[in-house]
């Protein structure tokens, strides 16, 4: 098992299925067998959401896979982790999240310069499905233009 130097995993689905309004970047509580595990690239986010309860930010459904040297203290899979927010900014996203529609996405996972695994969460609205044909048009567009000038 190699650890890997630069590690970001982003939930391309998300971009897909939401809107975004804007993003900030928020800590995550982890343990010792799940930073381990994140570092070597074995992380998924494509079903996780957060959820505000008691007053805190919780990231729901992430999978961490085990750590493969992990002994009988390794951690579970898909627990409910903390996320670290400002006291005004969790004010704000709670109020949002009461208007209907809108919801709470974790968007990108990625180590900072100093060590620490953050996660980027967006504020998002979902999209129509009109809204997906679209952005599924302008995607395909993208790449036969790309196609084109490359030949």
């Amino acid at each position: 098992m190699e650890i890997q130097k630069k590690i970001e995993i982003v939930n391309k689905k998300a971009k897909f299925e939401f809107e975004f309004l804007y993003t900030i970047e928020a800590g995550i509580v982890l343990l010792g067998t799940e930073i381990k595990s994140i570092r070597m690239g074995h992380i998924n986010l494509s079903d996780a959401f957060c959820i505000i309860q008691e007053g805190a930010l919780f990231l729901d459904k992430v999978h961490i896979s085990e750590y493969s040297n992990g002994t009988y203290n390794n951690h579970e899979p898909k627990r409910r982790r903390k996320l670290l927010v400002k006291k005004q900014e969790l004010k704000k996203l709670h109020a949002k999240v009461k208007e209907k529609g809108f919801t709470i996405v974790p968007y990108r996972v990625y180590i900072n310069e100093r060590g620490f695994a953050k996660v980027e969460i967006a504020l998002a609205k979902g999209k129509k499905e009109y809204d997906k044909r679209e952005s599924l048009k302008v995607k395909d567009l993208k790449r036969e233009l790309d196609r084109n000038i490359k030949y």
